[in-house]
């Protein structure tokens, strides 16, 4: 039992050091990112453009269900015209970053480490090493980059469309008129809730494409050890978003 856990303890800090390490050999390749600018752009449309229907359903439900959840909770309480103040704030400054970077976590991280891990089982990243390519700078700044800059331009998106979802069900099933729904909406907005919003991106966009890039590095066994290291992106990069938010939130709002 004991050795069990040195052993969890031990791989534990290893990759706390192996992430580390990986992160400043991308920082290493930053001043090139104007070269190696058409990679990136390729991984901006992969990541973002490709992201948006997803991210469009996932904003327009959360909003939606927003809107419901306040509803059932202020009814009886305080008017629902308030809803036009309550559920856009909550949704920008909370929902929609997490929720969506959640989905993305999926949808991004586990791609890079499905791609990354594929390709190292398969002996690629050996070949580019062979060919005087550096797997780090071909693979994961591209990715990195591309995934920091385009995530909070998602959850900027998101959050707008999960608004347009809570002004439907508040307006056509909650009977608040449109015109009290914006008019709270405008009283309540502060341009620091959307910078709050975007400095979470960013960061949750970090954490996702470095994590998914650490991940895919480390895989090994063939195709199930692509699967274990797909499902294991996903569930580091999950958590890690939740703990993010939280420190976060100290900084930002609280």
């Amino acid at each position: 039992m004991i050795e069990l856990i040195y052993r969890k303890v031990f791989t534990f800090f290893k990759d706390i050091e192996g992430y580390f390490t990986l992160q400043s050999q991308v920082v290493k390749y930053l001043p090139r990112v104007f070269i190696d600018r058409k990679l990136i752009l390729d991984q901006m449309v992969h990541i973002g453009v490709n992201s948006l229907v997803l991210v469009s359903i996932i904003g327009l439900f959360t909003g939606a269900v927003s809107a419901w959840q306040a509803a059932y909770q202020m009814r009886g309480m305080v008017p629902l015209s308030i809803l036009g103040s309550a559920t856009p704030k909550a949704i920008i400054i909370e929902l929609g970053p997490v929720l969506s970077a959640i989905v993305l976590a999926g949808r991004v991280g586990a791609s890079i480490s499905a791609e990354i891990g594929t390709m190292k089982v398969t002996e690629q990243i050996d070949a580019l090493e062979a060919m005087a390519i550096n797997p780090i700078r071909y693979l994961a700044t591209p990715r990195i980059v591309a995934t920091t800059i385009m995530l909070p331009v998602l959850i900027i998106y998101s959050s707008a469309i999960a608004i347009l979802g809570s002004y439907i069900v508040t307006t056509t099933f909650l009977d608040v008129p449109g015109g009290v729904f914006i008019s709270g909406f405008r009283k309540s907005f502060e341009i620091g809730d959307v910078n709050a919003a975007f400095i979470k991106g960013t960061v949750f966009g970090l954490a996702i494409s470095s994590i998914g890039c650490y991940v895919g590095f480390q895989t090994s066994g063939g195709a199930e050890g692509v699967g274990l290291s797909t499902i294991k992106s996903f569930v580091i990069c999950a958590a890690m978003i939740l703990i993010l938010d939280a420190i976060l939130w100290n900084f930002l709002i609280g």
